[in-house]
């Protein structure tokens, strides 16, 4: 194919639509270029960084006609951080854009015609995370710094503030990474495995107001650690008067890798756990387990989820990749048994006290890999569920899976996805025996390129 663009030239387009990650997208003699913070019905002047017989991409130079759907970028590490990537675009905007890259998948793969419904957005999105993960590291004069990692690098970026994250998270980093600097104590460095501190990872119950502070170290022994913990909590009080710090975990991991926590955990103030309340129910946070990043939006996708599902008291929940419990929690009221698997054992140990401490009674949590033991767990069990209830991870689910539904047959089944991609091409899959009734595209994640779904299917 000849190539209508070349490396390093600057050219002129319009931009007709945004893709996947929310990047403008132009054509040149029908020779598609991604250009990042490009804006759909923008004139722009890019420059061509790479190019391939396919497709190029373009680096923004100038917006010669801007979109009425611009925002002003309230961020000053947006560039670098790439995190919060749709934040040039306002808000209203961006979720017509997450409705877009379903329906866009649904029409690409999907047999069945379908509408994909409004994405369901958030009042304030703003300050909605109750995690955040901090890596450390040295400035150019050598002070320890808190960061965010550039976009697809291992660069720390120091920040100031982030519009997504609590502002209490931030307070106590500083607070840590004041500590650390007073008294000359390591971070790690990852090109020579040496240093202690890797990250520090804040969990916050925005119901509770409990705090969890989880020290990441490259090792088992942490220099003046009660010193630390007691600066911590006397600086913290003495500033913040909603949220209390509960616990402070130590998390050993010195491992070569980019996986943030180790296994092993240290509880050095507190129980070593947090509670946090979705709706009318409360939850335990241990440090390993998975709990939903955006509690607000989250309570809205069960609700949905809840709704669309129609749920009737005779019925028989099975709640695939169930985590801590949470959906098959809020659903226990309106069904006869609620049957929850996930492969974490932390997280069904949670799930097993979640259920206590709710008074739930008409739900059993089994742990195992839902792709390796769930044939025979309906067997043994005898369980005949005709309501199937998964959230799988990114990955989708697996064609044993598949087979199992589609053998075992429920009258509904509802698919909630954290990646739209894998979910339409399972729901292909599921359109043997089912039909596809409603998606609605949730966000979980305001101003990122990121969207939740809850989509329900019925039986034929």
């Amino acid at each position: 194919m000849n190539i209508p663009v070349k490396k390093n030239e600057k050219y002129i387009v319009q931009i007709i639509d945004n893709g996947y990650e929310g990047e403008g997208i132009a054509k040149i003699e029908n020779y598609t270029i991604f250009i990042p913070e490009a804006i759909k019905g923008e004139k722009c002047k890019i420059l061509i960084v790479k190019t391939t017989t396919s497709h190029a991409f373009g680096k923004l130079l100038e917006i010669i006609e801007p979109s009425i759907n611009r925002s002003k970028i309230d961020c000053s590490s947006y560039k670098r951080c790439g995190g919060c990537n749709l934040r040039h675009i306002n808000y209203e905007t961006t979720l017509k854009i997450k409705q877009e890259k379903v329906q866009n998948l649904v029409n690409k793969i999907l047999k069945q015609s379908l509408k994909v419904q409004p994405t369901i957005g958030m009042k304030h999105p703003y300050n909605y995370r109750n995690k955040a993960q901090y890596p450390l590291g040295y400035s150019k004069d050598k002070k320890i710094i808190k960061g965010i990692f550039a976009a697809r690098t291992h660069e720390i970026i120091p920040f100031k503030q982030c519009k997504i994250q609590e502002p209490v998270s931030e307070k106590i980093i500083d607070i840590i990474v004041e500590f650390l600097n007073k008294n000359k104590i390591s971070v790690y460095d990852e090109k020579t495995g040496k240093g202690i501190f890797r990250h520090i990872v804040i969990k916050l119950g925005k119901q509770t107001k409990q705090v969890m502070c989880i020290l990441v170290i490259n090792g088992e022994k942490v220099p003046k650690e009660q010193e630390l913990v007691q600066y911590l909590i006397d600086s913290f009080n003495a500033s913040e008067k909603e949220y209390t710090i509960t616990t402070i975990i130590k998390n050993i991991n010195t491992k070569n890798t980019n996986v943030i926590l180790g296994n092993k955990n240290i509880t050095i103030y507190g129980k070593g756990f947090i509670y946090d309340k979705l709706g009318e129910y409360i939850f335990k946070i241990s440090p390993m387990s998975f709990y939903q990043t955006n509690p607000v939006q989250t309570e809205i996708l069960y609700n949905k989820a809840i709704e669309i599902a129609n749920l009737q008291n005779e019925d028989i929940l099975l709640d695939l990749y169930c985590g801590i419990g949470t959906i098959g929690i809020y659903a226990s009221k309106n069904v006869k048994q609620v049957y929850g698997v996930e492969i974490i054992g932390q997280a069904i140990e949670d799930a097993k006290e979640n259920a206590k401490l709710n008074n739930i009674d008409n739900i059993e949590f089994i742990c195992g890999d839902v792709e390796k033991i769930l044939e025979n767990l309906l067997k043994e069990k005898h369980i005949s569920p005709n309501v199937i209830f998964v959230d799988p991870p990114r990955r989708g689910l697996d064609e044993k899976t598949i087979s199992t539904i589609l053998n075992i047959t429920p009258k509904k089944l509802i698919y909630i996805s954290c990646n739209a991609a894998t979910m339409v091409r399972d729901l292909d899959k599921l359109l043997a025996k089912y039909n596809i009734q409603k998606i609605y595209p949730v966000d979980i994640f305001p101003f990122t390129s990121h969207v939740e779904c809850v989509c329900l299917l019925k039986l034929r």
